[in-house]
């Protein structure tokens, strides 16, 4: 059994504007890295579009529609500072979610262990009725719902180690007592979520912010004191990582100092909690990542370990 990889071509026609970091090269690089021969045992199918159902089991319905119907100024509409909004925009939203939902029902079919979703826009600031960070709809946290909803689960684990805090999935999941939520994130930096008092309404959230110029030291330190432990807590039946790889020491957006290494280690350290609890069950979703030969190195560590950790 090999890892399954989701993508679709829609998820580059969300063209951003002149000078923006979320551009289509991310997702080109990325791309472009797994199909190299040492990731020839890769499994490569086409995410589909998520419905406006699967995408209200966290968003509601006005926004969801404000955002299908939204107005198109030139080739871009601001929707705010950071986040666009183009003709392919709305595809590669859908494209993101579905790719998030199939991954989710690909390991509970037991068809594979792991999946990953080389996909965006990323999803992880989008909150309940808003846009912002990049993000258009909550990607993990509705596949997180999905496998709540709809394949019976009683416990759901996402683990966010963008540099940047998951302010949307934490917005989305905070009612929520049959999931757990831990983000690992600089602070300060924007957008200025994630303080350790912030737990949800059933203690299912987990935050930890990190100062800046932390290396990986410090980063592996803290996660084996407090995320590995709410994990083992907390006995996941599926695993959801937020990917994002801005937290590298290259990353122009932040000032975390990981490499490679780090990545390898944190996605090693997870499949542990996998096998242990999760019958291997794992998805990983990509978010950040602003350096494009960094993002795509760290990518290629995080999805070698899952092809290694498949079975």
């Amino acid at each position: 059994m090999s890892t399954l990889i989701l993508s679709h071509n829609d998820c580059s026609n969300h063209i951003e504007p002149i000078g923006h970091p979320e551009q289509v090269k991310r997702i080109t690089r990325v791309l472009g890295e797994l199909k190299t021969s040492n990731f020839k045992d890769l499994i490569w199918r086409d995410a589909p579009l998520a419905t406006r159902e699967q995408i209200e089991l966290c968003h509601s319905a006005e926004y969801v529609k404000s955002i299908e119907s939204m107005k198109i100024e030139g080739n871009v509409t601001h929707i705010d500072a950071d986040t666009y909004f183009g003709k392919g925009s709305l595809a590669a939203a859908q494209r993101a979610v579905g790719a998030n939902i199939l991954a989710v029902d690909s390991v509970m079919s037991g068809e594979f262990n792991n999946v990953f979703a080389a996909i965006r826009p990323p999803g992880h600031h989008a909150e309940t009725s808003q846009a912002m960070g990049f993000c258009i709809f909550g990607n993990v946290a509705i596949a997180a719902k999905h496998a709540l909803e709809y394949h019976g689960l009683e416990r759901v684990a996402i683990v966010d180690f963008d540099v940047h805090h998951g302010n949307g999935t934490q917005d989305l999941l905070w009612n929520e007592p049959r999931s757990l939520f831990c983000s690992m994130h600089q602070s300060p930096l924007w957008p200025g979520s994630g303080k350790v008092d912030e737990t949800g309404t059933f203690d299912n959230i987990l935050n930890i912010p990190i100062v800046a110029n932390t290396a990986g030291a410090g980063v592996r330190l803290s996660f084996k004191e407090t995320i590995l432990p709410r994990l083992e807590e907390f006995k996941p039946e599926l695993l959801i990582i937020s990917a994002g790889f801005d937290a590298h020491i290259s990353d122009p957006l932040a000032n975390l100092e990981l490499v490679e290494e780090d990545y390898e280690w944190i996605t090693h350290k997870l499949c542990d909690i996998v096998d242990k609890h999760c019958n291997g069950r794992l998805v990983s979703s990509l978010e950040g990542g602003y350096n494009l030969e960094a993002l795509a190195a760290s990518v290629a560590v995080h999805v070698k370990v899952l092809m290694e950790r498949s079975r």
